[in-house]
């Protein structure tokens, strides 16, 4: 799938969708750590995972461009550090002049009020006005993968961020996930506009007739019944 196809089928899905979706098609659910949020306000950001792991010096983020396609995303691990900030506002114009289509930090970021003015999408645990105040050894493949919180991710990933969170799925499973997870939109979507009709929630799912069953079958779970019914809420 190319990077415009990636972006335009996300534009019209969420993180949540494609995290159901995961469920849907039996992939695994890799999100980023809760707290990873966007500098720019509403960012939206999708692409393949360009791994680069920090240990001070922003040399690693530029060779990381040299060999980053139009539309990847630098995924930086910099072990979750929130006593320094690992990308600065220039690394983020450079990513930018590479033809990326954002970052994502597992780690702090420093000069937002010049990254929200590039706008480019980036996503970290935060910010902090200091960078790095030593420089360690560069570890082997350093730019093969990267970790971010439980996850390690490399470029047989993509990497998807919106208002949620970030998740990351195997690029040789999207075209499902993202097929379930429009599958999942629909089905929300007609379900919405029916509560807003009169139509409740518990009308729709039928939510008598299951506890109704679940008196007669105490193991019956409100996941089987929706699969039953057709409902989406909880995958």
């Amino acid at each position: 799938m190319d990077p415009e196809e990636l972006r335009q089928r996300f534009s019209l899905l969420t993180t949540a969708h494609l995290t159901d979706g995961c469920v849907r098609a039996g992939v695994q659910v890799r999100c980023a750590p809760a707290g990873t949020h966007s500098v720019v306000p509403s960012a939206r950001v999708a692409g393949r995972v360009t791994p680069a792991r920090h240990v001070g010096s922003v040399d690693v983020f530029l060779e990381a461009y040299e060999t980053a396609n139009p539309g990847d995303v630098l995924v930086v691990d910099n072990g979750g550090r929130l006593d320094e900030s690992c990308v600065g506002d220039l690394a983020v114009l450079e990513a930018e002049a590479a033809g990326l289509s954002g970052v994502v930090i597992w780690g702090l970021h420093r000069d937002t009020a010049d990254i929200k003015k590039i706008g480019l999408p980036v996503f970290s645990l935060g910010s902090i006005p200091t960078g790095p105040l030593s420089v360690s050894a560069r570890p082997d493949g350093a730019l093969e993968s990267a970790v971010v919180g439980e996850w390690t991710v490399t470029r047989e990933d993509l990497v998807f961020g919106d208002e949620d969170g970030v998740l990351f799925v195997p690029a040789d499973r999207a075209d499902e996930v993202l097929d379930r997870a429009e599958g999942i939109r629909d089905t929300e979507r007609r379900q919405a506009d029916r509560i807003r009709a009169g139509e409740s929630l518990r009308e729709q799912v039928r939510f008598a007739d299951f506890l109704a069953e679940r008196a007669k079958s105490p193991s019956l779970t409100f996941r089987q019944h929706l699969r039953a019914v057709g409902g989406a809420i909880e995958e």
